[in-house]
């Protein structure tokens, strides 16, 4: 069975994810989509809107046939640490291919941007340490090298959102060795970080959660399938502000000398975090407190996530010793899926979990911390009932 791959959040799945799979079981000629997901908080630093078996729900619906979560450690990183988990849970359930969106739209590109900065390494990270000792942010460090470079109109716009993760699942498959054959569909009318709808059936996850937010649900309805829409009425919504106070709560009962021993947190930032806090009234505020040029709202969204759920770098440093994935979590499957899984079940070269209370790893250890952080703003016994149903859930069946 010719299987392709998929790297999603669905933040909620929409139309133009539903055009993205569509494409990629086109363009790579699948008999199965197996989709790697983000769990309950997401690579930019966010808690997921819906929980991710809600979305893993959606991803079924939208015809996904497995459905696997992406363990905490890889999908709260950025875009490189992030691609080598998913690429790595992919190669490890036999992918024939990957299929990614990008702004681009040709996969020739990205081979090619991969090769030139393998030959260029060494004069691209004397820019990029230049540049970050100057005072930028890493991602924006990463463009300004790359523009330093001399290069031909070959070769990506790495300051585009997708084109950048794109290039690194390309940079992953290639430095994993894997056979897996990576594939790409150009995004369709609305861009990544769009805020707003436009005539079109399709806009960014970004509006639609916009719009949610604002209680403005009228443009919704055109631009998701009605199993999101569904979804979305019945279910409450979460966003950052909803988790402030036990944000607040963590910083302010935290020495910073505990703070200092959070995953990312760097350069005494502790101490700045520390005075923010104090006179912070929502996340907005604490955010606009902390940005810099040098520290972005998504890197300080991700170091917020790991306070939230108290992740240290001696945690993350044990649950990423290879630098890869080393169990599946199958949150979901079709019958085509269950299929598939059967087929390879004995060659897996890493444990399939399907349910949590079967395994242990440092890893997995802290996905349900993180899944317990997620339940806590809702209230009792529905709380409880979540916390419990993290250990007794068994993968959906659609």
């Amino acid at each position: 069975m010719n299987a392709v791959g998929i790297v999603v959040e669905y933040n909620p799945f929409h139309n133009g994810h539903q055009y993205h799979l569509e494409r990629s079981k086109e363009v790579t000629n699948a008999d199965i989509v197996i989709a790697v997901m983000s769990g309950n908080f997401l690579q930019r630093g966010e808690p997921a809107l819906v929980s991710k078996w809600e979305r893993t729900k959606m991803a079924l619906h939208g015809g996904c046939d497995l459905v696997i979560e992406l363990p905490y450690v890889f999908a709260t990183q950025k875009a490189e640490n992030f691609a080598n988990g998913a690429v790595s849970i992919l190669h490890a359930l036999k992918c024939n291919s990957l299929c990614f969106g990008s702004e681009h739209g040709e996969i020739n590109s990205f081979q090619q941007t991969y090769e030139f900065l393998k030959k260029h390494e060494e004069q691209y990270n004397y820019y990029i340490k230049k540049f970050m000792k100057e005072g930028y942010s890493y991602p924006r460090a990463l463009t300004l090298s790359f523009q330093q470079l001399e290069k031909d109109s070959k070769l990506l716009d790495l300051s585009q959102p997708n084109n950048i993760l794109g290039y690194h699942y390309v940079k992953a498959i290639n430095e994993q060795k894997t056979n897996i054959a990576p594939f790409t569909v150009k995004r369709a009318a609305a861009g990544y970080h769009d805020t707003s709808f436009s005539s079109s059936n399709i806009a960014s996850a970004t509006s639609i959660r916009k719009a949610l937010f604002h209680h403005n649900e009228n443009p919704i309805i055109n631009v998701v399938p009605s199993f999101t829409y569904a979804s979305l009425q019945n279910t409450s919504t979460q966003q950052w502000e909803h988790y402030f106070s036990l944000l607040k709560y963590a910083i302010m009962t935290m020495s910073t000398e505990e703070l200092a021993k959070i995953y990312e947190m760097e350069e005494g930032l502790e101490n700045r975090i520390s005075a923010a806090i104090v006179e912070s009234e929502s996340f907005q505020q604490l955010m606009e407190k902390l940005k810099t040029k040098r520290y972005t709202w998504t890197r300080l969204q991700r170091l917020c996530t790991h306070i939230l759920t108290k992740v240290t770098k001696e945690e993350m440093k044990k649950a990423t010793l290879t630098g890869k994935a080393e169990y599946i979590r199958l949150l979901g499957m079709s019958e085509n899926g269950r299929s598939y899984l059967k087929k390879i079940k004995k060659d897996l070269p890493i444990p399939l979990i399907a349910k949590v209370s079967a395994f242990s790893h440092p890893g997995l250890t802290i996905d349900i911390k993180a899944a317990h952080t997620y339940n806590q703003i809702f209230p009792e016994p529905l709380r409880s009932s979540l916390l419990k149903a993290e250990f007794s859930t068994p993968p959906i069946m659609y």
